[in-house]
């Protein structure tokens, strides 16, 4: 409903928000689903630097959406189109929390019996993190730092921005 509402809006403002909202709104799904580091980038990224990203380049545009003139039927045919071909991608996926799912048959017994003897980390969630998906997390970790570099350097540029026209006015 918020994405919805979020395509709807003219003010960039109100849009900007919206997408905040619903990158919360993603982040507590995820929560629910017991998938608490993918919330937790989710909400740093989707809903803070997302958010602050696109509030810092709306200060260097316009805040209302300029009216479109021409017709939008290819886009929705190719959106309409690729979101078919995912659904219908899901269709062999196993339901939710199946205790026949690959990673329920096959993964997490193998990281519950070896995890402690090959890593010599008691923790096995530590140890998926840290071990087994360690080239995961340091693109995560590599994601965000990017992102918050990039705010930084979008936030100094707007202020030399900033200080070239008041020095041009004063």
């Amino acid at each position: 409903m918020v994405a919805l509402l979020a395509l709807r809006m003219s003010h960039l403002f109100a849009v900007v928000m919206l997408a905040g909202v619903f990158s919360l709104l993603s982040a507590l799904l995820l929560v629910l689903m017991d998938a608490v580091d993918v919330a937790f980038t989710e909400a740093a990224v989707g809903a803070g630097v997302s958010t602050v990203l696109m509030l810092s380049t709306m200060a260097l545009t316009s805040r209302v959406q300029k009216p479109i003139k021409k017709s939008n039927l290819g886009a929705a045919l190719a959106v309409s189109f690729a979101g078919l071909l995912l659904l219908y991608g899901t269709l062999d996926m196993p339901n939710f929390g199946s205790n026949n799912s690959p990673a329920q048959t096959h993964l997490s017994n193998l990281y519950l019996t070896n995890s402690p003897n090959e890593i010599g980390v008691p923790n096995v969630v530590t140890a998926i993190l840290a071990s087994y998906r360690g080239f995961d997390t340091l693109g995560e970790t590599a994601v965000v730092f990017t992102a918050g570099v990039g705010v930084i350097l979008l936030l100094s540029g707007l202020r030399r921005r900033k200080q070239k026209s008041d020095s041009k006015v004063g």
